[in-house]
């Protein structure tokens, strides 16, 4: 057993020091005095304790033993008042560790939507105030309260009323953000982010703004790849927050695309990934300026070193006349349907390329079977000249 008591095991000793009881005894104080609001001590778990103090040698039974273990009555020992003692001094001056399970369910929350975050925190909400009226029912009880139980009763319902109060706070930020009109590209431009998986189709793709990172290899391997992802979606986040705080106007961040080039086009065809030149890109909406965007990239920068930070810049792109499909599954079994492109369709409609290959994730590669992914392959054309 460690040295230092578990807060279970400090709160039945001071309460043996306190003076002699047996189980039941200490389950009534226990439910009385709502040390359950702090501690976790169930009916059960009470013996639990008993044993390990007593194996210690901090308490020991007064008396004669009786045949029922609830009705034998146990005592501190000096060593577990002098250990008691020690604890508590240690205590009272020991910070409150900030370590709650809900402040890594927040640092996660960006990957929810907004309306299951505010579920959760409503149930939180509920959760703390019936917590905080059963504290202030087991005070009322017991009034009035020497001095030290009113303080233990004191600090419990600071801490719940602070959390309520942080709990409302942040559920009426998210509430209204739920209710806010965000900007979301894909829906914005639907004809454009939901193509048909069975035929090509044609779309005029406007001008859209984008923010963008340059770079050539395989992306599979090319450590450029790696940081320009990393880039975009931090300072697209970036973008997102300063806009709602700033502008109060919030969006949904576009999905991942990527503009892919190379002097002979076959090189798709043929996977040849090493000869590949790109540009990945996501959407920003038309009111974030480039001046935003540099304060986006400023802001990242002062939180993680990236090398792909000074090579981002804000780009526009307007691909005009675009044919396109939705391919479904691994990026590496595109070429049927890109040499279905380039042999069959252009030639037999009379079209011909007319700029980058253009390819939008509209999957998470981390978390989606490569069976499973979702792409737009898209190619800018032209009527063939004769």
């Amino acid at each position: 057993m460690s040295s230092v008591p578990t807060d279970g095991e400090l709160t039945v000793l001071g309460l043996l020091v306190e003076q002699p009881r047996h189980g039941y005894e200490l389950e009534r104080v226990i439910e009385e005095r709502g040390v359950r609001a702090w501690t976790a001590l169930g009916f059960s778990s009470i013996y639990y304790v008993l044993d390990k103090l007593a194996k210690r040698g901090l308490i020991e039974a007064a008396g004669a033993p009786s045949r029922g273990k609830s009705r034998t009555t146990f005592r501190a020992t000096k060593a577990g008042r002098d250990l008691c003692a020690a604890a508590t001094r240690e205590g009272l001056a020991t910070l409150t560790p900030i370590h709650a399970r809900v402040l890594v369910a927040m640092a996660n929350s960006p990957g929810l939507p907004d309306a299951d975050v505010v579920t959760g925190l409503t149930r939180r909400r509920e959760a703390l105030r019936k917590q905080l009226a059963d504290v202030r029912a087991a005070r009322a009880r017991q009034a009035p309260l020497p001095t030290a139980a009113s303080a233990i009763f004191d600090y419990s319902e600071a801490m719940l009323a602070a959390d309520l109060g942080w709990t409302e706070t942040t559920l009426d930020t998210f509430a209204k953000e739920t209710a806010m009109d965000k900007y979301d590209v894909k829906k914005a431009h639907r004809a454009l982010y939901s193509p048909s998986s069975k035929e090509f189709s044609v779309v005029e793709v406007p001008e859209l703004r984008y923010i963008a990172v340059d770079g050539r290899g395989d992306p599979n391997t090319a450590p450029a790849y790696a940081h320009a992802v990393e880039t975009l979606y931090g300072v697209a986040y970036a973008l997102k927050f300063a806009s709602k705080k700033s502008l109060g106007r919030d969006f949904v961040v576009g999905p991942l695309e990527g503009l892919w080039r190379a002097d002979d086009p076959s090189v798709f065809l043929a996977r040849r990934k090493e000869s590949w030149e790109w540009t990945m890109m996501i959407s920003r909406p038309d009111w974030i300026t480039e001046d935003m965007v540099q304060a986006a990239v400023d802001t990242v920068a002062r939180k993680k070193d990236n090398a792909a930070l000074g090579e981002l810049r804000p780009h526009t792109l307007a691909e005009g006349t675009c044919v396109q499909i939705l391919h479904i599954g691994s990026y590496d079994d595109e070429t049927p349907t890109l040499d279905r492109l380039h042999h069959d369709y252009l030639p037999g409609n009379g079209l011909t390329f007319n700029g980058d290959h253009h390819e939008i994730y509209l999957s998470d590669a981390r978390r989606t079977a490569p069976a499973k992914l979702k792409t737009i392959l898209r190619q800018p054309v032209k009527p063939v000249e004769h």
